[in-house]
């Protein structure tokens, strides 16, 4: 399966969340607002979720083969990392050009 993951924003403070995304399967349906956490065991990903009238939240759609959640957190871990290190660069291209102004 054909999964692409677009990082929609990095979340700079020390909140869990730490970014969120767009998935894309087969370029032909999108699922919005997959969120990248930061839990007791590292990184996971989060798929878009509700509150039940109970309080507790479920998740609104999920995979059900385990080899395509593992594909999906891959995608949207690798696409975390790199956008990362994307701003990272920028932040340190902008701190070059300030320091020679």
């Amino acid at each position: 399966m054909k999964i692409t993951a677009e990082i929609k924003s990095i979340i700079r403070d020390e909140s869990k969340l730490k970014a969120i995304s767009n998935l894309v399967l087969e370029d032909c349906f999108v699922v919005k607002n997959v969120r990248v956490i930061d839990g007791k065991k590292g990184l996971f990903v989060s798929m878009p979720s509700r509150q039940n009238a109970d309080g507790k939240y479920s998740d609104i759609c999920f995979p059900i083969v385990p080899e395509v959640r593992t594909q999906i957190e891959k995608t949207v871990l690798d696409a975390y990392y790199e956008a990362l290190a994307k701003e990272e660069a920028s932040d340190s291209e902008k701190e070059k050009d300030a320091l020679q102004v």
